[in-house]
């Protein structure tokens, strides 16, 4: 890799005070405990940081700044352009919430295409369905899907599986030049940020040209839609599920909360068929289709999960944004073809 992403501890500052870099949205620092601590910037008046034990690995590659971290609270974390991706001891909920709803819901899919998702576990949740045949998982960075081989070693099973076929390659240009088609969609992306590698594919476009033709009949569509709490909904959430409402019949939003996230995270799943589904028929599914145990989806919590506050509703029911290439929004922070 080149440049690593800078990390440093500072001096002479009372009371445990951070000196921030200019050009990313995260430092390391010491307080007067010799305690390190990783900081990242949610907004221009809010940080979140916790206690590092050490920098597993740090680094930049073409497209993105990669940081593996080793954390007192949440376990080795994996951050891209300063923003936490996932952490070892909660990443189950999100990549739980991100597959089985779509796979679930959808009679008996037997092919998976996931965009993203270097870090396998996207591809290591979706791998328990007896029913799957193949799972493509394809990631425009070969360096973070090197890096998250050697070091995530949660998901070294995963890369090796004889189900799995891995692409490098940009997702759009690769579902463009395939004949086939899949039953699952999966957008695994990072969020979108104003520089990073893959803020063209939540936009109209994208998934109305190119993603919606390969996708099977009964196929289902399922992208995570970045935060969804209640101060932090309406940054790119409710306008992801608004484009993708105005290209697909039937959409689903839910939500969960993800404590190394600091926030209530949120997804958007997609079909020409509508989802008809109660609690106990998923349960019966999950045991039936399985294998091994999942640690925080049931029946329940998913239908929960799927029942907004109010604000979020009328959020949800009154955006108009269509996301767009011209007229993309962001969440805070900066990819690094921006900051080039």
């Amino acid at each position: 890799m080149g440049e690593a992403i800078q990390f440093f501890h500072t001096n002479g500052y009372d009371n445990g005070f951070l000196k921030i870099h200019e050009e990313t949205n995260q430092t390391l620092t010491n307080n007067h405990e010799d305690c390190s601590w990783y900081e990242e910037v949610i907004d221009d008046d809010l940080k979140w940081s916790f206690a590092l034990k050490r920098v597993l690995h740090k680094g930049i590659s073409d497209y993105q700044e990669i940081a593996l971290l080793d954390t007192k609270r949440f376990g080795k974390v994996l951050v891209i352009d300063g923003k936490m991706q996932s952490a070892e001891v909660d990443e189950f909920i999100y990549h739980e919430c991100l597959i089985h709803p779509a796979l679930i819901c959808h009679p008996e899919a037997k092919t998976v295409f996931i965009m993203g998702g270097g870090e396998g576990s996207a591809a290591r949740e979706a791998l328990k369905h007896k029913s799957l045949e193949k799972v493509v998982m394809c990631d425009i960075d070969q360096e973070v899907v090197d890096f998250c081989r050697r070091y995530l070693t949660v998901n070294q099973e995963t890369f090796c599986h004889k189900k799995l076929n891995l692409v490098i390659n940009d997702a759009k240009a690769e579902l463009e030049k395939r004949d086939e088609k899949f039953d699952i969609i999966v957008g695994d992306l990072a969020d979108p940020v104003e520089g990073g590698p893959c803020y063209q594919l939540y936009t109209k476009s994208f998934y109305e040209k190119i993603l919606k033709p390969k996708l099977n009949e009964n196929g289902i569509f399922v992208t995570q839609a970045g935060p969804a709490g209640i101060f932090t909904h309406k940054e790119v959430f409710t306008s992801i599920y608004n484009t993708i409402k105005q290209v697909f019949k039937y959409v689903v939003s839910y939500t969960a909360h993800v404590p190394s996230f600091a926030d209530t995270w949120g997804w958007v799943m997609a079909s020409d068929q509508a989802f008809s589904i109660n609690a106990e028929d998923i349960d019966k599914r999950i045991e039936a289709r399985i294998n091994g145990e999942l640690l925080y989806l049931n029946g329940a919590s998913f239908l929960s999960s799927a029942t907004m506050n109010k604000t979020v509703t009328l959020s949800l029911l009154n955006e108009t944004h269509i996301y767009t290439e011209e007229s993309a929004r962001f969440i805070h922070g900066h990819g690094v073809a921006y900051r080039r």
